[in-house]
């Protein structure tokens, strides 16, 4: 058996970088907050879990997120597993500020955890520790509440797209 070399770090480019991290499928979710009376929110696909004791949870966001600044200032955040028809509401978080939630069923806490009412899973939770790592920032959640009762499918991303996975028989 021929065993090809991997290439050399001098060969990687963000491009080639973000084609092959894109290989690995992910889960989508919410995060959001009402900060100064407004809600905020964004889009992150880097979510995972990170201990059970204590509770918490982690997603990453770009240094330049324009949105960060403003939804870190939160007392509490709201995350938001994504369910496989959230595509369009995931794209919305994305855009411009003043429409993210239009028309999007929301609950929001009195301590101003936003999260969506049709999502797999809600969270209540707030900043842990941030850990900055290269062009991103790691968010690490402690967990206050949890509520999930949907076995709907999730949202995926795969490949710089939304897609859905397959219910296997």
């Amino acid at each position: 058996m021929t065993v090809t070399p991997l290439t050399t770090n001098q060969d990687l480019d963000a491009a080639r970088l973000r084609e092959a991290f894109g290989i690995f499928p992910s889960g989508v979710v919410a995060v959001a907050a009402e900060v100064d009376g407004q809600r905020v929110g964004l889009a992150a696909s880097s979510f995972t879990s990170v201990s059970l004791e204590p509770a918490l949870v982690s997603f990453s966001v770009a240094n330049t997120s324009k949105t960060w600044p403003m939804l870190r200032r939160a007392g509490r955040l709201g995350v938001t597993i994504l369910a496989a028809h959230h595509g369009d509401v995931c794209r919305r978080l994305a855009g411009p500020v003043e429409h993210r939630f239009d028309d999007v069923p929301l609950t929001a806490t009195d301590d101003g955890a936003v999260t969506l009412d049709e999502g797999l899973a809600r969270f209540d939770c707030s900043i842990y520790n941030e850990v900055e790592a290269g062009d991103h920032t790691i968010v690490i959640l402690e967990l206050h509440a949890v509520e999930h009762s949907d076995t709907s499918l999730p949202l995926v991303f795969h490949r710089s797209a939304f897609g859905r996975l397959a219910a296997s028989a």
